[in-house]
């Protein structure tokens, strides 16, 4: 007979979301809590190709976590399967067959390990988490939001925000003011499939529900601080059982002993070349492993760039790359370098980065806070745009790109006006107050450190709260 679940500790059921960078920080996470409670078994259900992607960009990553155990979940293809090409089709199939593929999971889980689950984790997306949790025994329902404070709000007053506003005939430009912390924020700013875009597809619906239903959790979960936003913080914290923020995950992932890296995978000796730049005097450029840019923004940019004399660190995807921006990039005399990959916490953390050119994605905003490091930001989907708001308008750590999309002269007055000007210094001197925020928060009696522990007991605890 296998022993019961109190006895060995637990079993913590984590379901991922496969896409952009979803599942990556939440294993970091789950990680963590794994490190603190060794006794109790962590299952990770994700893709197969997620999985290996994961495992792929950062091989230690369960070196010291021999009770996290990694499982594949169909991804929803049917066999046979063709693409037509269909916005969000490979999530849709995911998410459709979802529910009944982790259930499934979860059985051959238990039935493997002989440990009944005690609470379920899962991406916050996965709203129906809140009825598997009740179907395996009312356990504990521990969602985990990957970006920020403002988006979830955004989500969690979806219906106050379409009920105040006119919808399709509402001005873009309006600010919210119906909600705490979020006066600055203007209608166009917000997430497609709050007010804009396709409301009945199914990434909508899922949005909309997941803000349905984070109220029931027993828990919610974060990856920031809660003193870079404490009025959104606040508010969340009112509508829920717990919030808690327990990032940024970039500054506890640097406090973790290093590992030796080969410089094959350091940037093509990118590092290297900083430490021989000035001061704060480095833009660094990279949009992050999802987001592509139109091929005549990028062009614009390297033409400001060129323009510009200023030394810079150019983060280039193969696949951003074109036929004629390779042949402008081989003929322009740039005074800085190209590269394929970046270590992006490292580069940033770096002291000759004076600003960084951005999509604004939350992972690389925590990065660039991190490292004390002002944004100039062109956002492009999701989250992206409030972000970027959020940096200009509230925080004032950085600024939204002349026109919202890169041209030659307005890129060069923005890195004008960050690199040379004294608006950008006080960007500088706010950036760098919030960084210090930042470390503090994750110090031994930081208020991210606080929060994990209370993590810690909600998912030790076979009771739902």
């Amino acid at each position: 007979m296998a022993p019961s679940t109190q006895e060995v500790g637990g079993h913590v059921a984590v379901l991922a979301f496969p896409f952009s960078t979803h599942a990556g920080p939440l294993l970091n996470v789950v990680c963590r809590l794994a490190a603190a409670r060794p006794h109790t078994l962590f299952s990770f259900f994700n893709t197969k190709q997620s999985n290996s992607s994961i495992l792929a960009s950062n091989t230690s990553i369960l070196c010291n976590t021999t009770n996290v155990r990694m499982h594949d979940v169909a991804d929803g293809v049917p066999e046979g399967y063709v693409f037509v090409g269909k916005h969000q089709e490979d999530i849709e199939l995911f998410m459709k067959a979802a529910p009944d593929n982790f259930r499934r999971c979860l059985e051959a889980s238990v039935a493997e390990s002989g440990r009944e689950v005690s609470c379920l984790v899962t991406d916050a997306f996965f709203w129906f988490g809140v009825h598997i949790a009740e179907e395996i025994g009312g356990v504990p329902w521990v969602p985990f939001w990957t970006a920020g404070p403002a988006s979830l709000s955004a989500h969690v007053h979806t219906d106050l925000i379409r009920d105040t506003t006119s919808m399709g005939g509402c001005d873009e430009k309006e600010t919210i003011s119906v909600i705490a912390g979020m006066s600055k924020v203007r209608l166009e700013d917000l997430p497609e499939g709050v007010i804009f875009g396709n409301l009945e597809s199914l990434f909508s619906q899922m949005l909309h529900q997941m803000g349905l239903m984070l109220p029931l959790a027993t828990a919610v979960f974060i990856n920031s601080f809660e003193e870079l936003d404490t009025v959104i913080t606040n508010d969340l914290k009112s509508k829920f059982n717990k919030f808690l923020n327990v990032g940024p995950f970039n500054l506890l992932e640097s406090q973790a002993p290093a590992a030796t890296t080969p410089q094959s995978v350091v940037g093509d000796g990118c590092l290297l070349w900083l430490d021989k730049q000035k001061i704060a005097s480095v833009v660094y450029v990279s949009f992050g492993s999802v987001t592509r840019p139109p091929p005549d923004e990028l062009i614009a940019l390297a033409e400001a760039l060129e323009a510009s004399g200023v030394p810079f660190l150019w983060s280039l995807r193969d696949n951003l790359k074109t036929p004629k921006l390779d042949e402008f990039l081989s003929k322009a005399k740039l005074n800085g370098r190209v590269v394929p990959w970046a270590p992006q916490p490292q580069v940033l953390a770096h002291g000759s980065i004076g600003a960084f050119v951005t999509h604004c994605g939350w992972n690389s905003l925590l990065e660039s806070v991190a490292g004390g490091v002002p944004m100039i930001c062109r956002p492009f989907f999701g989250d992206q745009k409030l972000n970027g708001r959020m940096v200009e308008e509230v925080w004032k750590i950085g600024l939204k790109v002349e026109g919202g999309v890169f041209t030659k002269n307005g890129t060069l007055k923005s890195l004008d006006l960050l690199l040379s000007q004294e608006r950008g210094n006080e960007m500088r001197k706010k950036i760098i107050t919030l960084k210090q925020l930042a470390q503090q928060a994750v110090e031994p009696q930081g208020s991210s450190t606080v929060n994990f522990k209370s993590l810690l007991d909600v998912i030790s605890t076979t009771n739902q709260v």
